[in-house]
């Protein structure tokens, strides 16, 4: 009975905002973070194939090897911060790596070099990830798990939206018009984008503090892994469905790509990136706190609806208005989705296994978008482009219909 106590969140600490400090703080931490990867990294498409002239294919690989390397690390990760109770640590841990790879994008020359620096930042994101997940909800009471994680969203992307109008300057500046990336403009942007990475690094180090839940669990006599619940039929069938949705659910290099293959000048693709994620950090927070009234499995299955429409219509786009449209709606779907999914991870699991439940989540995710991306690309080079988004909505589809009648809420 005494372990019910700690899901209670740590209430000593003055609220920020009406939030945790933790989670407020590790809402600055991402938004500073996210500037710079936005940066550095969403752009990436057009320096592998405007700059350094990669196949569509090879890109593909590049954006789907990077994100299974984070998800091999988010499930070894999450797993290791249940066993020692050291959130904080390993989330430094992955934020300091990714840092320290992401100057060294000014030295690659080459696809290869590329995905090298990529693999390193990956590594830093899956070693912080489930971590820093758990930590947040470690720090939320049940009934604000949606409006929590929707907070950490908006400022994610919120630092995604200042991170894009920074390119879009940087851009304008060094390149002026043009539909094409130049090295000079990108070396700009990493230059420039290492600094709040940086800042990032330090407010996680010198503010956020590991909760004494942690510390708690670890001394109870008897807690150990033989005590610790197992994951129930829900989690699995949760994931499962995760899993089909994302080998629909392609890197987003395919977005930039699509966009720019009907001649949308490169200032004006950022734009639509702004876009996009402006929408994103607007609706997560209601989106969160409308999933903590109405349920987080609904809300859930509608994001993926509007994911499917969206995804059709990339297919379907012969204009450049169109695509604003698109990248608007695409923006909605993250808003709906992101932060709701992962509260409902926490919803599912017992509190002492929640860093293995978020490992495995986000390792699903990354997983499978290897395939997702291997395929997308083999599709856009193979068939057309627009059949790597029709596969998309197909998929996006199919998992409405497993949450839907597959998976159910948890009631205690």
């Amino acid at each position: 009975m005494n372990q019910i106590q700690i899901q209670v969140p740590d209430g000593t600490r003055r609220k920020i905002f009406g939030l945790h400090p933790n989670v407020f703080l590790l809402g600055v931490v991402s938004f500073l973070t996210d500037v710079s990867s936005e940066m550095i990294f969403t752009l990436l498409p057009l320096f592998l194939n405007n700059v350094l002239g990669t196949r569509t294919a090879i890109v593909g690989w590049v954006g789907g090897i990077s994100e299974s390397t984070d998800a091999l690390f988010r499930i070894v990760s999450g797993r290791i911060s249940d066993k020692i109770g050291k959130r904080k640590l390993l989330a430094t841990l992955g934020y300091s790596l990714s840092t320290a790879v992401k100057p060294l994008m000014l030295l690659a020359g080459t696809w290869g070099g590329v995905a090298g620096v990529r693999f390193g930042d990956r590594v830093g994101k899956g070693l912080r990830g489930a971590s820093r997940d758990a930590l947040l909800a470690d720090s939320l009471a049940v009934n604000e798990r949606g409006k929590g994680f929707g907070f950490h969203r908006a400022m994610d992307t919120g630092g995604a939206v200042l991170g894009l109008i920074i390119t879009a300057a940087i851009i304008y500046l060094v390149q002026g018009g043009g539909t094409d990336l130049k090295l000079e403009t990108y070396k700009w942007m990493v230059a420039v984008g290492t600094v709040p990475a940086i800042l990032g690094v330090l407010v996680l180090v010198s503010l956020v503090r590991e909760r004494k839940r942690e510390k708690a669990a670890a001394s109870i006599p008897g807690a150990t892994r033989a005590l610790a619940p197992p994951f129930d039929r829900r989690f699995i069938l949760f994931l499962a469905v995760i899993a089909i949705f994302t080998l629909g659910n392609s890197s987003d290099f395919f977005v930039i790509l699509r966009a720019q293959s009907i001649q949308t000048p490169l200032i004006e693709v950022v734009a639509m990136l702004v876009l996009h994620n402006a929408v994103y950090a607007f609706t997560a927070i209601p989106m969160g706190v409308l999933s903590d009234k109405l349920g987080r499995r609904r809300v859930i299955a509608g994001g993926w609806f509007i994911y499917a429409l969206v995804y059709l219509g990339f297919a379907l786009a012969t204009d450049v208005w169109q695509i604003w449209m698109l990248f608007a709606a695409y923006g909605l779907y993250y808003g709906i989705v992101e932060g709701v999914a992962r509260a409902f991870v926490a919803d599912l699991v017992p509190v002492e296994r929640r860093g293995t439940a978020y490992g495995y989540y986000q390792g699903v995710v990354g997983l499978m978008l290897l395939p997702a991306s291997v395929l997308g690309g083999y599709l856009w080079d193979n068939v057309n482009p627009a059949t790597t988004f029709y596969f998309g909505s197909g998929m996006a589809l199919l998992a409405v219909l497993g949450i839907l009648f597959l998976v159910r809420e948890r009631t205690s």
